[in-house]
């Protein structure tokens, strides 16, 4: 494998310690320029695999800078698994998730929205959602398809269940129809936040049974841990209810202020693309502000875990004070 200074395709480009870092580094995961690198970045996704091999075969042209590594690789792991090494069709990918995703939350975004049109949206976007979730699995280990379906029915179920509950009850509210259609607005966010957490708790159960692996400073698996697995869930799942705020909150109110000038009303045909704008732009910064509020790789202080794990030594023989584990997502 080739050495080039200021690249290292194991370790983030930035740093994962702080939230700056890890906002940065998400960003670059969800870059919507990654659909079309050759247009965007001059680096097509066949000359981004081709970079990638020829550092891990230590042939790399002469003259390769950092920059340019790291380019590639940003480019590859976009759409390349990377445990399976299959291509992500292109709506299934991270980088895919702001241009897909809007028309699913314009259209739950609507006003005045029927029981037909509320089943019809929260639906796609919970099966958009679960697409994503399995294009970008850990493939490592294999998921049971049970777990697959339950996960599914149930983020389906409650994000329907709530949003045709909560507009139901704005319908019949005893309201002037402005408020009401103002917060027919708000209804998809409870509905989709509810949902994507009930998908994270009924994917990820049996990790509070069997607990997940943690890791001393140097790497080697000591065990796995309930407590371990107690935090990871609780840290996703916040992240999982902040998630939805800014892709169906700031259009919403943004749309509210813009309403109140005369820009609709002397170019009604505007709307849409004004509301596309709003939900493209919450996405491309509210997807990688929500992954980066806790890092990827959690820790808990020995005396936190269970008995177990207390006075363990490492491979130097000194006392472990703090255990690793992966979050998940």
């Amino acid at each position: 494998m080739a050495q080039v200074k200021g690249f290292n395709p194991k370790e983030p480009r930035y740093d994962q310690t702080t939230f700056r870092g890890r906002f940065r580094h998400f960003l670059d995961v969800a870059d919507p320029r990654c659909l079309a690198p050759s247009l965007f970045f001059g680096m097509s996704l066949e000359q981004s695999a081709t970079i990638m091999a020829q550092y891990s075969a230590n042939s790399l042209p002469k003259g390769t800078t950092a920059d340019t590594l790291w380019l590639a690789k940003k480019v590859s792991d976009s759409a390349i698994h990377p445990d399976t090494d299959e291509i992500i069709l292109q709506p299934f990918r991270m980088s895919g998730f702001a241009l897909y995703g809007t028309p699913i939350v314009v259209g739950m975004l609507l006003p005045n929205p029927t029981i037909a049109s509320t089943i019809f949206w929260q639906s796609l976007n919970q099966t958009h959602n679960a697409c994503v979730n399995y294009s970008n699995r850990n493939a490592s280990q294999a998921t049971a398809t049970s777990d697959l379906v339950t996960g599914y029915l149930g983020a389906v179920a409650s994000s329907v269940g709530i949003a045709v509950g909560l507009n139901q009850a704005v319908k019949r509210a005893a309201i002037s129809d402005r408020l009401r259609t103002l917060l027919s607005r708000f209804v998809p966010y409870p509905a989709v936040a509810t949902a994507s957490t009930a998908n994270m708790l009924l994917m990820r159960r049996s990790e509070l049974k069997n607990g997940i692996a943690v890791k001393d400073a140097d790497g080697t698996v000591h065990g796995f841990s309930q407590k371990a697995a107690e935090r990871a869930i609780f840290q996703t799942m916040l992240s999982r209810v902040v998630l939805p705020a800014p892709l169906l909150l700031i259009p919403p109110m943004a749309m509210m202020a813009i309403e109140r000038t005369s820009v609709l009303k002397r170019f009604p045909r505007t709307r849409l693309p004004i509301e596309a704008f709003f939900c493209v732009s919450a996405f491309v910064f509210g997807l990688p502000f929500a992954i980066a509020l806790f890092p990827q790789t959690g820790s808990l202080d020995a005396d936190e875990a269970e008995d177990r794990f207390k006075n363990l030594k490492d491979a130097n023989g000194q006392p472990i004070e703090k255990f690793f584990f992966n979050k998940g997502l």
